[in-house]
C-alpha cells in the first residue's frame, strides 16, 4: 500500500478531478485498477507456481515464461522502478520548495530548488537502503502511520464547517450542487485531455509489484504475495475513489483565495461560476485563468500541515520502496547471465546479500531523472515502462487467457495513447532485448511455460499433419543418419545437416552393441554446441542390421518420419569379417525393401575420427579430450571442423545419372546450393549415352576401345580375390559344402555373370576421376542387386568412388517422384 500510495495521490489527484470531473476520474482510477489487477492475478498465479526467492517479479516471470520474456522484463522493470523512485522524489521536492517559498526562502530558482532538494533526498534514501532491510522496514512503518493520520485528518476536514477563509479558497462543505457541477470534465489548457490525465495518474497504481520485488525477504512468498498484493490494490483503489468523490463534493473548481470576493446583497449580475450561488464572486480570476485555489486537497483537511506530512510520507515511502526494489530485481537479472557486461552488479554483500553496486546504479539513474524536475513529464514516461512490463501475460489452467489477453492489449493501447514516441522507444528496446536473448539462447532450464506451450503446439501440429496427404511439392529428405556417437563422425553429421537444417527432419541413430548407454545427454549437448538441428536416438541391438531395421520401422512420429537412410561408407571392408560385410550390405537391401531412399557418404580420409577423440565413459566429459590437432582441456567445447563447414567457392557439384530414381539425386545438390557455403557452386549432370564416343558422353554400353577390360583392372580383381571361391581349384572338396559354410564367397559362375556390370563400375570410376578432378562433391547412383554376393557388391561401391579427391555420395531414391517439374 505504501508503494501504491505516492506523490500523485496528494499533489495531482484533486487536480485531475478538477480537470476530468468525478465520472471520468473514476473511469481513470478503475481502468488503472483493472490493468494492475490483471497483472496482480498473473503474478499471484506465478507466485504459487514454484519456489520464489530473491528477484521478485523478474524471478517469477522468467522462471515461468523463460529467459526470452523474463530478460527484457527484468531490464525494463528495473529501469521503471528507478524512474518511479525519481518521480516520488521530485514530488517530495516540489512540496518542500513550496513550503520554503511560503516562508520566503529561495535557494536558486523554482526549478533548481527542486533539483537540489531531490538529489539530497534520494541520497538520504540511499543511505537508509544501504543500512539494510531492518532500517528500511522501520522507516516504512513510520511512513504508514503518518499517511493513515493524514487520511483521517482529511476526512475529518471535509465535515468541519468552512470558515470565511476556507470559503474564499472554494471550500463550502458537502453540497449536492457542487457534486453535480464537478461530475463532468472541464479541461484546462491545450494539452489537457482524458489520456493526458490518465498518463499522469497511472503511476499511482504502479507499486503493486513492490511486495513481490522483495520476495527474498518474505517468509512465505507464495502465500504473502497474492494476499498482500490483491488486498493492497483493493484498499488503495477505494481510497482513491473516496478522496476524488469527497473533495469534488466540497470544493468548487475555481477560487481566488481572496476573502474580499464575498458577495454583498443578493445581486449576482455579471458573476460567473458556481460560487455565485454560494455568495462568492470569483469571476475575475476565472476569466483571467489565474485562480490559485479550488479543488485542492490540503486546504480541505482539518490541519493543513498534516496533509503536508502525508505528502512527505507517501512520496518518501514510495521512493524508498522503489529504490530498494530496482536493485534487487537487477541483481537477480545479472546473476542469471542473460545479458553480457552486467555481471559486475550481481555481487551481494553482508548476511542479507545486499546489492550495493546495483543500489549505486539505481541511485545514478534516479538522480539523472530528478534533474528533469518536471513531475508530469516523468509520470508520462514511467507509465510507458510499467505498462510495457504489465503487457506480458502468463497462462495457467485456473486463469482465464482472455482476461490476460485483455490486460495485455489494453496496456499496449494505453502506451500509445499516452505518449506515442515513448511507446515506440520502449518497444524498440524490448524487441532488441528479446531478440538478443532469443538469438543467444542462454543455457538455462527453468521449466518455463514456454517449454510446455512449445510441446503442445508441436503435438497439435504433428497430429493435424497426419491427416494431410503427401504431395511432391512438400517432399523433404527426412534423414535417419547412422552416425553412431555423432561426435565420432562429425563429417557425416555436417553433410546431412547441410541440406536438412531448418527445412527437414534429421535423426542421428546410434546402434549400440558394446558401448554403455550413458552418454546421451553429453552427445545432445555436443550437437547443440555444433548448432546441428537433429534428434539423437540410441538403440541397443546385437548387430548393425538388426538395429537399423528397428530404427527404420520405429523412428519418427506421424508425418515426421524418416524416408532416407544415410550411413557412412565401410572403408575397412577388405579387413573386416565376412559377417560384418554381410551385415552392412543387408542393411542396404533392407533400406530398399522398406521403400526408403539411400545415401552413403564416402570421405577419402574416412569418416570415423574415434582415433582422435577419446570415447566417453560417463555422462561427464573427461578432463582431457584428444582432438585432431593434439590434446585439449576444453571437454565438450571442442568442435572439430570438417569439409562441409568450409566455403566451397565456385566449384561444381557433379551428378552422374545412371538411372531414374525419382529425382532425389538432383534434389539433394539443389538443396545444398541454397546454403551459404555452397551457393556459388554449380550443379553438373552427366547422363549415360549408348552411342556417342567416350570423349563426349559417358560411354558404358558401346563396344568402344575405351571400354575397360576387367582383367586389366588389377585393383578391382585384387579387392575381391580374398572373397572368391575359385570353384575349379577345389580339389577333393565339395563346392556345395564350401558354399554352405561360407555363403559370402563369390563363385566363378557369379563372378562371370556379373563381369559386365563390374566392368561398368570400373569404367564409370575412370570417367568420374577424369571429369571431376576439381569438383566439390560427386553424387552417383548405385544400382541395387539383391542376388549379388555381398562382397562383390561392396567391391562395386568401392570401385565407383575410389581415387577421388573430394567427398563422394552414393545416393539413390525409392522411385518416388520428388521433383516438381511435372506436378501441378
Amino acid at each position: 500500500m505504501l508503494n501504491i500510495w505516492g506523490v500523485i495521490l496528494f499533489l495531482r489527484l484533486s487536480w485531475i478531478t478538477s480537470q476530468a470531473g468525478i465520472l471520468l476520474t473514476w473511469v481513470i482510477i478503475l481502468m488503472s485498477v483493472t490493468v494492475t489487477s490483471v497483472t496482480a492475478l498473473s503474478v499471484s498465479a506465478i507466485a504459487t507456481n514454484g519456489r520464489v526467492i530473491s528477484g521478485g517479479a523478474y524471478f517469477m516471470i522468467s522462471r515461468s515464461l523463460g529467459p526470452e520474456i523474463g530478460g527484457p522484463i527484468g531490464v525494463v522493470f528495473s529501469f521503471a522502478n528507478a524512474l518511479a523512485c525519481a518521480l516520488n522524489t521530485v514530488g517530495f521536492a516540489e512540496v518542500v520548495r513550496d513550503l520554503l517559498q511560503e516562508f520566503g526562502v529561495i535557494m536558486v530558482d523554482s526549478i533548481n530548488d527542486v533539483r537540489i532538494v531531490g538529489v539530497i533526498t534520494v541520497t538520504v534514501l540511499l543511505l537508509i537502503s544501504l543500512a539494510g532491510m531492518e532500517w528500511e522496514s522501520k522507516t516504512q512503518i513510520l511512513f504508514f502511520i503518518v499517511i493513515i493520520v493524514s487520511f483521517s485528518n482529511y476526512l475529518v476536514g471535509t465535515f468541519l464547517p468552512p470558515t470565511p477563509e476556507k470559503k474564499a479558497q472554494g471550500i463550502f462543505g458537502y453540497r449536492s450542487e457542487i457534486f453535480l457541477a464537478n461530475l463532468k470534465p472541464d479541461w484546462r489548457g491545450a494539452e489537457s485531455n482524458f489520456f493526458q490525465m490518465f498518463a499522469i495518474f497511472f503511476p499511482s497504481a504502479i507499486g503493486i509489484l513492490s511486495g513481490a520485488n522483495i520476495s527474498g525477504d518474505l517468509k512465505d512468498p507464495a502465500s504473502a504475495i497474492p494476499k498482500g498484493t490483491l488486498t493492497a490494490i483493493f484498499c488503495t483503489a477505494v481510497s482513491y475513489l473516496v478522496i476524488s468523490a469527497t473533495v469534488a463534493s466540497c470544493v468548487v473548481r475555481d477560487a481566488s483565495g481572496n476573502i474580499s470576493d464575498v458577495l454583498t446583497g443578493n445581486s449576482t449580475d455579471g458573476c460567473v461560476g458556481l460560487a455565485c450561488n454560494l455568495g462568492w464572486n470569483f469571476t475575475e480570476c476565472i476569466q483571467s485563468q489565474s485562480c490559485g485555489y479550488g479543488l485542492v486537497l490540503g486546504q480541505v483537511s482539518g490541519f493543513y500541515y498534516l496533509i503536508t506530512a502525508g505528502v512527505f510520507a507517501a512520496s518518501l515511502s514510495s521512493a524508498l520502496g522503489f529504490l530498494v526494489s530496482a536493485p534487487k530485481v537487477f541483481q537477480c537479472l545479472c546473476r542469471d547471465k542473460i545479458y553480457p557486461y552486467i555481471g559486475f552488479f550481481a555481487k551481494g554483500y553482508g548476511k542479507n546479500d545486499e546489492p550495493l553496486r546495483a543500489y549505486l546504479l539505481c541511485y545514478i539513474i534516479a538522480v539523472a531523472f530528478i534533474l528533469i524536475a518536471e513531475l508530469n513529464t516523468i509520470a508520462a514516461l514511467i507509465s510507458n515502462f510499467f505498462l510495457c512490463s504489465y503487457s506480458w501475460r502468463p497462462s495457467f489452467h485456473y486463469y482465464s487467457k482472455w482476461t490476460a489477453l485483455f490486460g495485455a492489449v489494453i496496456s499496449v493501447v494505453l502506451m500509445f495513447l499516452f505518449t506515442w514516441w515513448a511507446a515506440l522507444t520502449t518497444f524498440c528496446i524490448i524487441f532488441f532485448l528479446f531478440g538478443y536473448v532469443n538469438y543467444n539462447k542462454p543455457k538455462v532450464n527453468w521449466g518455463s511455460s514456454v517449454q510446455a506451450g512449445t510441446y503442445n503446439m508441436a503435438l497439435s501440429y504433428s497430429v493435424s499433419l497426419s491427416g494431410v496427404e503427401d504431395h511432391v511439392k512438400n517432399f523433404r529428405p527426412q534423414c535417419l543418419v547412422l552416425t553412431g556417437p555423432p561426435n565420432q563422425r562429425p563429417a557425416l553429421v555436417d553433410f546431412v545437416g547441410s541440406f536438412t537444417k531448418h527445412i527437414s527432419l534429421m535423426i542421428c541413430g546410434d546402434i549400440i552393441t558394446t558401448r554403455p548407454q550413458d552418454a546421451t545427454g553429453w552427445l545432445i549437448k555436443w550437437m547443440n554446441k555444433r548448432k546441428v538441428r537433429s534428434f539423437y536416438t540410441p538403440f541397443t541391438a546385437d548387430s548393425l542390421r538388426v538395429g537399423a531395421r528397428n530404427l527404420l520401422q520405429a523412428s519418427g512420429l506421424g508425418k515426421l518420419k524418416p524416408n532416407t537412410l544415410v550411413l557412412g561408407f565401410k572403408a575397412n571392408w577388405k579387413e573386416s569379417s565376412p559377417e560384418s560385410i554381410e551385415d552392412y550390405i543387408n542393411t542396404i537391401y533392407d533400406t530398399f525393401d522398406s521403400n526408403y531412399c539411400l545415401c552413403i557418404l564416402r570421405m577419402m580420409d574416412g569418416l570415423d575420427i574415434s582415433d582422435h577423440v577419446l570415447l566417453l565413459s560417463n555422462i561427464k566429459p573427461p578432463p582431457l579430450v584428444f582432438v585432431a590437432d593434439g590434446v585439449s582441456d576444453k571437454g565438450d567445447n571442442d568442435q572439430i571442423k570438417t569439409f562441409f563447414q568450409n566455403d566451397q567457392g565456385k566449384k561444381t557439384i557433379d551428378v552422374y545419372w545412371i538411372a531414374d530414381d525419382g529425382g532425389l539425386t538432383l534434389l539433394v545438390p539443389y538443396l545444398l546450393t541454397r546454403r551459404k557455403r555452397w551457393h556459388s557452386c554449380k550443379v553438373r549432370v552427366f547422363i549415360v549415352s549408348l552411342f556417342y564416343p567416350c570423349d563426349k558422353r559417358l560411354c558404358f554400353y558401346c563396344q568402344h576401345p575405351c571400354f575397360t577390360n576387367l582383367e586389366k583392372s588389377i585393383r578391382f580383381v585384387d579387392s575381391v580375390a580374398p572373397f572368391r571361391l575359385y570353384d575349379e581349384q577345389q580339389e577333393g572338396v565339395s563346392v556345395q559344402g564350401v558354399r554352405q559354410s561360407a555363403p559370402w564367397k563369390i563363385s566363378d559362375k557369379e563372378f562371370e555373370a556379373f563381369k559386365l556390370k563390374s566392368e561398368r563400375k570400373v569404367r564409370l570410376n575412370e570417367i568420374i576421376r577424369r571429369n571431376s578432378q576439381h569438383t566439390a562433391l560427386v553424387l552417383v547412383l548405385p544400382v541395387p542387386h539383391s542376388d549379388c554376393p555381398s562382397a562383390l557388391y561392396m567391391a562395386w561401391l568401392d570401385a565407383l568412388t575410389c581415387g577421388l579427391h573430394c567427398p563422394a555420395v552414393l545416393i539413390r531414391g525409392n522411385q518416388q517422384n520428388v521433383l516438381t517439374f511435372y506436378c501441378q
